[in-house]
């Protein structure tokens, strides 16, 4: 779906907040971002995610995509902690820290009286909070997500010493954090914003919803019981972020230090990054079903 310039942005544009040129100068560059960034194949298509949401998975592939989803979300880890160190303001390096602490453990603090305490305190991805903030939050040892991605892998056969690590990754996994690192953790604030811009829209993009339907599908068949939480849980906060995107967008455009043409050099190399890893999981399926028909080929001349 392409951005669009808000009603906030119109508004203040026709009380003469913001000068015509510089409204007309937004208005060019939200197309430019629908253009460059908007029409980027791992935002409009995802074979990998798109084959994945039609529940042909085998037990092979799901360990694969596992493994290779705990390495992303623990060397992630790395690319916040740049972008929280290289922050360009202080909101800047708070609003890095929400993930970052998030990530680890610290769950949000929804105002309010909690609907599920117990089970919020034990940090349950499936009734944890999607709403506040780590301010005020609990940390909990359970409510880390590559905790939430462990207890998958058990269900799978899998170990501690089997997942998250560097070793463990592809090289297209690996290509993918390391460039998460140097892009979205830049020192440079317009690069890094371009990468975080980039990653919020392919966020965004749906490929959550595929990934929780075909976990689900695969369960059901398999009669696993299979936490999906992790899933769940970010699908539910990427689609209260898509709502952001745009404003936070407005906000930093309107900062004197903006650099156009360095945010969209972050945000392209950045949705790059991205795809390689979708395209490295999708080579990885295609060649073990080449291997498996190779096999019963070989079974049965």
């Amino acid at each position: 779906m392409p951005l669009t310039v808000s009603q906030a942005i119109l508004d203040r544009a026709a009380s003469g907040e913001i000068a015509p040129q510089d409204a007309s100068r937004f208005q060019a560059f939200v197309e430019r971002c629908n253009t460059e960034l908007m029409t980027h194949s791992v935002i409009t298509d995802n074979r990998f995610c798109r084959w994945f949401g039609k529940g042909e998975v085998d037990h092979g592939v799901v360990t694969h995509f596992i493994v290779q989803f705990s390495v992303f979300s623990n060397l992630f880890l790395v690319a916040q902690l740049l972008k929280t160190i290289n922050a360009g303001t202080l909101e800047g390096m708070r609003a890095s820290k929400e993930i970052l602490a998030n990530e680890i453990g610290v769950m949000f603090n929804k105002p309010g009286p909690a609907e599920v305490a117990d089970q919020e305190r034990d940090g349950d991805p499936a009734v944890v909070s999607t709403e506040g903030s780590v301010d005020g939050g609990t940390f909990r040892f359970r409510a880390a997500h590559f905790e939430w991605l462990l207890n998958m892998g058990k269900v799978m056969g899998l170990g501690f010493n089997d997942m998250g690590k560097r070793r463990h990754g592809s090289p297209a996994t690996l290509f993918f954090c390391d460039q998460l690192a140097a892009i979205y953790g830049n020192e440079d604030p317009n690069i890094a914003e371009g990468a975080s811009f980039a990653v919020e829209n392919w966020a965004a993009a749906g490929f959550w919803k595929q990934l929780v339907q075909g976990l689900d599908t695969f369960r059901k068949r398999e009669n696993l019981e299979l936490p999906l939480a992790f899933f769940t849980w970010h699908d539910k906060i990427e689609d209260q972020h898509a709502g952001h995107v745009m404003d936070e967008l407005e906000e930093l455009y309107f900062d004197p230090g903006f650099d156009e043409d360095k945010f969209m050099i972050g945000g392209r190399k950045m949705l790059d990054g991205v795809e390689a890893f979708w395209v490295g999981l999708d080579e990885h399926r295609i060649a073990a079903a080449q291997y498996q028909k190779a096999d019963l080929d070989k079974r049965n001349p």
